[in-house]
């Protein structure tokens, strides 16, 4: 199972609608939280997101609206069990010192680029965006998965435990010929989830979210306020969708939504896809499965 779920989609303040910014994946028995706003820990009970299983909390910049929510979850979490869980915080520096006190089953790692943390089966990256200082988007990777073309494979007689033993060993002799794994299977890319965090427009962004499956892409204003988006490092709804159509990913979805748009969304989404077509406004609770 692949799952994101929108914990929190507003941008800088709460209303009644939204929560503040926040986004889980959940992958097999992994669970993996994105930036962590106030009140994040209700918000993923409300929408039965188990904050006790996470595994590694990945906060994209220093900005409190993306991390304030991560003291409350923290001492919820000593609270609830004599022995937690061990979890992972990757932040950045500025932050690292902030999360380590007093709590013994956290470790915190500051972001860098590149590979950051490994599990069965899949990887997630960071890679810098144009926001604050240190400011970083992730990249959730599935492992390429080697699959049997079974037809072909039957048809050169590998049958029963000869599947096994050519997965084991990577070649089998059948009838007196030697045959490779390689001539039996392909390989099928894993799926790919981009979360941006906050960040105007970048290059950057475009080349990690090539081909993405899902690239979840901050979209804080509408078209006409361009200026403004560059003033405070945010993105309008328009760069949002020009980062989606460039790195032709297959979907995208537009979350940190500005409060002022609170009771209108329509026309962000309908100026989004002008350029993206398969696009989406995220809403607090939203679920993807993949």
């Amino acid at each position: 199972m692949l799952e994101v779920t929108f914990i929190g989609t507003s941008g800088s303040i709460p209303t009644t609608e939204r929560g503040m910014p926040a986004l889980s994946i959940k992958y097999e028995s992994e669970l993996l939280l994105f930036d962590c706003g106030e009140g994040s820990q209700r918000q993923m009970m409300k929408y039965k997101v188990g904050f006790g299983s996470i595994n590694a909390i990945f906060i994209s910049h220093s900005h409190m609206d993306h991390y304030v929510g991560i003291f409350g979850l923290l001492e919820t979490l000593r609270l609830s069990s004599a022995a937690p869980k061990p979890l992972k915080i990757f932040a950045p520096s500025v932050l690292e010192e902030t999360f380590s006190r007093g709590y013994k089953f956290v470790s915190v790692e500051k972001l860098k680029k590149g590979v950051i943390y490994t599990g069965k089966g899949f990887s997630v990256s960071a890679f810098p965006v144009k926001h604050n200082r240190g400011s970083c988007g992730f990249v959730f990777q599935e492992d390429e998965r080697i699959k049997f073309d079974e037809a072909k494979a039957k048809g050169l007689g590998i049958r029963g435990r000869l599947f096994s033993e050519i997965q084991n060993t990577g070649s089998v002799i059948v009838d007196g010929r030697k045959i490779a794994l390689e001539e039996v299977t392909w390989k099928k890319p894993g799926r790919k989830i981009v979360y941006s965090g906050d960040c105007a427009y970048c290059e950057s962004t475009v080349e990690a979210a090539q081909g993405a499956d899902l690239l979840i892409h901050e979209g804080t204003f509408d078209p006409s306020k361009k200026t403004e988006a560059l003033e405070r490092s945010h993105s309008t709804v328009e760069d949002a969708a020009e980062v989606a159509k460039k790195a032709n990913v297959k979907q995208l979805v537009l979350t940190h939504i500005s409060p002022r748009y609170s009771d209108e969304t329509a026309s962000l989404l309908e100026a989004a896809r002008k350029i993206f077509p398969n696009t989406a406004i995220a809403e607090d609770g939203m679920k993807i499965t993949l």
